[in-house]
Protein backbone atom coordinates (compact mmCIF):
# COMPACT_ATOMS: atom_id res chain seq x y z
CA UNK A 1 0.00 0.00 0.00
CA UNK A 2 1.40 3.44 -0.98
CA UNK A 3 2.20 6.07 1.62
CA UNK A 4 -0.34 8.96 1.51
CA UNK A 5 2.37 11.44 2.51
CA UNK A 6 4.58 10.27 -0.35
CA UNK A 7 1.69 10.58 -2.83
CA UNK A 8 0.98 14.09 -1.58
CA UNK A 9 4.64 15.11 -1.99
CA UNK A 10 4.73 13.68 -5.51
CA UNK A 11 1.55 15.54 -6.40
CA UNK A 12 2.97 18.80 -5.04
CA UNK A 13 6.18 18.29 -7.00
CA UNK A 14 4.28 17.60 -10.22
CA UNK A 15 2.17 20.71 -9.70
CA UNK A 16 5.29 22.81 -9.12
CA UNK A 17 6.96 21.46 -12.25
CA UNK A 18 3.84 22.07 -14.32
CA UNK A 19 3.78 25.69 -13.09
CA UNK A 20 7.43 26.11 -14.06
CA UNK A 21 6.73 24.71 -17.52
CA UNK A 22 3.78 27.05 -17.97
CA UNK A 23 5.85 30.02 -16.73
CA UNK A 24 8.57 29.20 -19.24
CA UNK A 25 6.03 29.04 -22.06
CA UNK A 26 4.49 32.37 -21.01
CA UNK A 27 7.93 34.03 -20.90
CA UNK A 28 8.80 32.64 -24.33
CA UNK A 29 5.54 33.93 -25.80
CA UNK A 30 6.02 37.35 -24.23
CA UNK A 31 9.61 37.58 -25.45
CA UNK A 32 8.62 36.36 -28.92
CA UNK A 33 5.98 39.09 -29.21
CA UNK A 34 8.60 41.76 -28.45
CA UNK A 35 11.06 40.24 -30.93
CA UNK A 36 8.43 40.03 -33.69
CA UNK A 37 7.55 43.72 -33.27
CA UNK A 38 11.25 44.64 -33.13
CA UNK A 39 12.00 42.76 -36.37
CA UNK A 40 9.04 44.49 -38.03
CA UNK A 41 10.36 47.92 -36.96
CA UNK A 42 14.14 47.48 -37.26
CA UNK A 43 14.26 48.71 -40.87
CA UNK A 44 12.96 52.09 -39.68
CA UNK A 45 15.30 52.30 -36.66
CA UNK A 46 17.06 55.51 -37.88
CA UNK A 47 13.68 57.15 -38.54
CA UNK A 48 12.43 56.14 -35.08
CA UNK A 49 15.50 57.68 -33.47
CA UNK A 50 15.09 60.89 -35.50
CA UNK A 51 11.50 61.06 -34.31
CA UNK A 52 12.68 60.67 -30.71
CA UNK A 53 15.33 63.36 -31.22
CA UNK A 54 12.97 65.86 -32.90
CA UNK A 55 12.19 67.90 -29.73
CA UNK A 56 15.91 68.51 -29.24
CA UNK A 57 16.75 69.11 -32.91
CA UNK A 58 14.01 71.72 -33.23
CA UNK A 59 15.59 73.74 -30.41
CA UNK A 60 19.23 73.50 -31.47
CA UNK A 61 20.81 76.56 -33.10
CA UNK A 62 20.70 76.65 -36.88
CA UNK A 63 23.04 74.01 -38.22
CA UNK A 64 23.28 72.30 -34.80
CA UNK A 65 23.70 68.54 -34.71
CA UNK A 66 23.94 65.69 -32.24
CA UNK A 67 27.30 64.00 -31.87
CA UNK A 68 28.54 60.43 -31.46
CA UNK A 69 31.45 59.82 -29.07
CA UNK A 70 31.21 56.02 -29.13
CA UNK A 71 32.43 54.14 -32.21
CA UNK A 72 29.33 51.91 -32.29
CA UNK A 73 26.89 54.45 -30.86
CA UNK A 74 25.35 55.41 -34.20
CA UNK A 75 24.29 51.77 -34.67
CA UNK A 76 23.37 50.56 -31.20
CA UNK A 77 21.50 53.63 -29.94
CA UNK A 78 18.82 53.47 -32.69
CA UNK A 79 18.60 49.71 -32.06
CA UNK A 80 18.00 50.32 -28.34
CA UNK A 81 15.33 52.90 -29.11
CA UNK A 82 13.61 50.53 -31.53
CA UNK A 83 13.69 47.71 -28.98
CA UNK A 84 12.11 49.96 -26.37
CA UNK A 85 9.40 51.01 -28.82
CA UNK A 86 8.79 47.35 -29.65
CA UNK A 87 8.46 46.54 -25.95
CA UNK A 88 5.93 49.32 -25.42
CA UNK A 89 3.89 48.16 -28.42
CA UNK A 90 4.02 44.50 -27.35
CA UNK A 91 3.37 45.29 -23.68
CA UNK A 92 -0.34 44.33 -23.87
CA UNK A 93 0.71 40.84 -24.98
CA UNK A 94 3.31 40.65 -22.20
CA UNK A 95 0.73 41.75 -19.63
CA UNK A 96 -1.76 39.21 -20.95
CA UNK A 97 0.77 36.40 -20.52
CA UNK A 98 1.34 37.51 -16.91
CA UNK A 99 -2.43 37.69 -16.39
CA UNK A 100 -2.98 34.23 -17.88
CA UNK A 101 -0.37 32.77 -15.52
CA UNK A 102 -1.71 34.29 -12.27
CA UNK A 103 -5.44 34.33 -13.09
CA UNK A 104 -6.19 30.73 -11.96
CA UNK A 105 -5.09 31.64 -8.43
CA UNK A 106 -7.31 34.73 -8.14
CA UNK A 107 -10.82 35.07 -6.76
CA UNK A 108 -13.58 36.21 -9.08
CA UNK A 109 -13.76 39.73 -7.64
CA UNK A 110 -9.97 40.03 -7.94
CA UNK A 111 -10.16 39.06 -11.61
CA UNK A 112 -12.73 41.78 -12.18
CA UNK A 113 -10.37 44.28 -10.55
CA UNK A 114 -7.12 43.27 -12.28
CA UNK A 115 -8.26 43.65 -15.91
CA UNK A 116 -9.32 47.33 -15.71
CA UNK A 117 -6.39 48.04 -13.38
CA UNK A 118 -3.81 46.73 -15.86
CA UNK A 119 -5.50 48.40 -18.82
CA UNK A 120 -5.73 51.78 -17.13
CA UNK A 121 -2.12 51.52 -15.89
CA UNK A 122 -0.90 50.90 -19.44
CA UNK A 123 -2.97 53.78 -20.82
CA UNK A 124 -1.81 56.19 -18.10
CA UNK A 125 1.83 55.26 -18.61
CA UNK A 126 1.50 56.00 -22.33
CA UNK A 127 -0.17 59.32 -21.47
CA UNK A 128 2.79 60.17 -19.23
CA UNK A 129 5.26 59.40 -22.01
CA UNK A 130 3.24 61.46 -24.49
CA UNK A 131 3.11 64.38 -22.04
CA UNK A 132 6.89 64.22 -21.63
CA UNK A 133 7.48 64.09 -25.40
CA UNK A 134 5.05 66.78 -26.55
CA UNK A 135 5.14 69.19 -23.58
CA UNK A 136 8.15 68.61 -21.34
CA UNK A 137 10.94 68.02 -23.87
CA UNK A 138 10.28 71.10 -26.03
CA UNK A 139 9.96 73.26 -22.92
CA UNK A 140 13.15 72.01 -21.28
CA UNK A 141 15.25 72.22 -24.45
CA UNK A 142 13.95 75.73 -25.18
CA UNK A 143 14.85 76.86 -21.67
CA UNK A 144 18.30 75.26 -21.85
CA UNK A 145 18.97 76.92 -25.22
CA UNK A 146 18.00 80.26 -23.64
CA UNK A 147 20.52 79.71 -20.83
CA UNK A 148 23.29 78.79 -23.28
CA UNK A 149 22.87 81.82 -25.54
CA UNK A 150 24.31 84.47 -23.16
CA UNK A 151 27.32 82.22 -22.53
CA UNK A 152 28.12 81.91 -26.21
CA UNK A 153 27.95 78.12 -25.78
CA UNK A 154 26.49 75.91 -28.49
CA UNK A 155 24.00 73.37 -27.17
CA UNK A 156 24.64 69.85 -28.43
CA UNK A 157 24.74 66.37 -26.90
CA UNK A 158 25.95 62.86 -27.46
CA UNK A 159 23.22 60.47 -28.63
CA UNK A 160 23.90 58.10 -25.71
CA UNK A 161 23.47 60.91 -23.19
CA UNK A 162 20.32 62.04 -24.95
CA UNK A 163 18.87 58.53 -24.84
CA UNK A 164 19.66 58.26 -21.12
CA UNK A 165 17.97 61.62 -20.44
CA UNK A 166 14.90 60.71 -22.51
CA UNK A 167 14.46 57.34 -20.77
CA UNK A 168 14.76 58.99 -17.37
CA UNK A 169 12.06 61.51 -18.26
CA UNK A 170 9.79 58.86 -19.80
CA UNK A 171 10.04 56.76 -16.65
CA UNK A 172 9.52 59.77 -14.38
CA UNK A 173 6.38 60.97 -16.15
CA UNK A 174 5.09 57.46 -16.86
CA UNK A 175 5.30 56.60 -13.16
CA UNK A 176 3.87 60.02 -12.24
CA UNK A 177 0.77 59.35 -14.31
CA UNK A 178 0.24 56.12 -12.33
CA UNK A 179 -0.59 58.13 -9.21
CA UNK A 180 -4.40 57.70 -9.57
CA UNK A 181 -3.95 53.92 -9.74
CA UNK A 182 -1.78 53.92 -6.62
CA UNK A 183 -4.31 56.06 -4.75
CA UNK A 184 -7.21 53.78 -5.71
CA UNK A 185 -5.25 50.68 -4.66
CA UNK A 186 -4.32 52.20 -1.29
CA UNK A 187 -7.98 52.91 -0.57
CA UNK A 188 -9.14 49.58 -2.00
CA UNK A 189 -6.70 47.64 0.20
CA UNK A 190 -7.76 49.59 3.28
CA UNK A 191 -4.31 51.11 3.86
CA UNK A 192 -5.63 54.67 3.61
CA UNK A 193 -9.09 56.21 3.51
CA UNK A 194 -10.29 58.99 1.25
CA UNK A 195 -10.53 61.23 4.30
CA UNK A 196 -6.90 60.51 5.23
CA UNK A 197 -5.76 61.19 1.66
CA UNK A 198 -7.36 64.61 1.86
CA UNK A 199 -5.69 65.29 5.20
CA UNK A 200 -2.19 64.54 3.88
CA UNK A 201 -2.69 66.69 0.78
CA UNK A 202 -0.22 69.41 1.96
CA UNK A 203 2.52 66.81 2.42
CA UNK A 204 1.83 65.42 -1.06
CA UNK A 205 2.18 68.91 -2.56
CA UNK A 206 5.56 69.39 -0.86
CA UNK A 207 6.64 65.89 -1.93
CA UNK A 208 5.63 66.59 -5.52
CA UNK A 209 7.93 69.62 -5.68
CA UNK A 210 10.77 67.68 -4.05
CA UNK A 211 10.44 64.88 -6.63
CA UNK A 212 10.28 67.45 -9.44
CA UNK A 213 13.41 69.19 -8.15
CA UNK A 214 15.31 65.89 -8.16
CA UNK A 215 14.15 64.60 -11.55
CA UNK A 216 13.94 67.71 -13.75
CA UNK A 217 16.62 70.27 -14.71
CA UNK A 218 17.31 72.98 -12.12
CA UNK A 219 14.87 75.62 -13.31
CA UNK A 220 11.53 76.54 -11.80
CA UNK A 221 9.46 76.09 -14.95
CA UNK A 222 10.71 72.54 -15.60
CA UNK A 223 9.91 71.63 -12.00
CA UNK A 224 6.41 73.06 -12.30
CA UNK A 225 5.55 70.97 -15.37
CA UNK A 226 6.20 67.81 -13.34
CA UNK A 227 4.93 68.91 -9.92
CA UNK A 228 1.61 70.33 -11.10
CA UNK A 229 0.51 67.21 -13.04
CA UNK A 230 1.53 65.11 -10.03
CA UNK A 231 -0.75 67.16 -7.76
CA UNK A 232 -3.63 67.11 -10.28
CA UNK A 233 -3.31 63.34 -10.70
CA UNK A 234 -3.34 62.88 -6.92
CA UNK A 235 -6.63 64.78 -6.77
CA UNK A 236 -7.96 62.67 -9.67
CA UNK A 237 -6.99 59.54 -7.73
CA UNK A 238 -8.98 60.72 -4.70
CA UNK A 239 -12.05 61.29 -6.88
CA UNK A 240 -11.62 57.89 -8.57
CA UNK A 241 -11.20 56.15 -5.22
CA UNK A 242 -14.39 57.73 -3.90
CA UNK A 243 -16.30 56.62 -7.00
CA UNK A 244 -14.94 53.13 -7.69
CA UNK A 245 -13.98 51.76 -4.28
CA UNK A 246 -17.51 52.08 -2.95
CA UNK A 247 -18.79 50.25 -5.99
CA UNK A 248 -16.16 47.53 -5.51
CA UNK A 249 -17.13 47.06 -1.89
CA UNK A 250 -20.74 46.47 -2.93
CA UNK A 251 -19.60 43.87 -5.48
CA UNK A 252 -17.46 42.09 -2.87
CA UNK A 253 -20.39 42.02 -0.46
CA UNK A 254 -22.56 40.47 -3.16
CA UNK A 255 -19.88 37.82 -3.86
CA UNK A 256 -19.63 36.93 -0.18
CA UNK A 257 -23.42 36.66 0.16
CA UNK A 258 -23.57 34.37 -2.88
CA UNK A 259 -20.80 32.21 -1.44
CA UNK A 260 -22.57 32.01 1.90
CA UNK A 261 -25.81 31.08 0.16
Amino acid sequence: MSDPQQNQNEGTEETFISHLVELRERIIRAGASVIVVFVALVYWAPDIFRLLARPLMQNLPQGGKMIVTDVTGSFFVPMKVTMLVAFVIALPVVLYQIWAFVAPGLYQHEKRLVAPLVGSSYALFLCGMAFAYFVVFPTIFRVMAHYNAPLGAQMTTDINNYLSFVLTMFMAFGVTFEVPIVVVLLVRMGILSVKKLRQIRPYVVVGAFIVAAVVTPPDVFSQLILALPLIVLYEAGIIAARIFVGKGEKVDAADHSEAAG
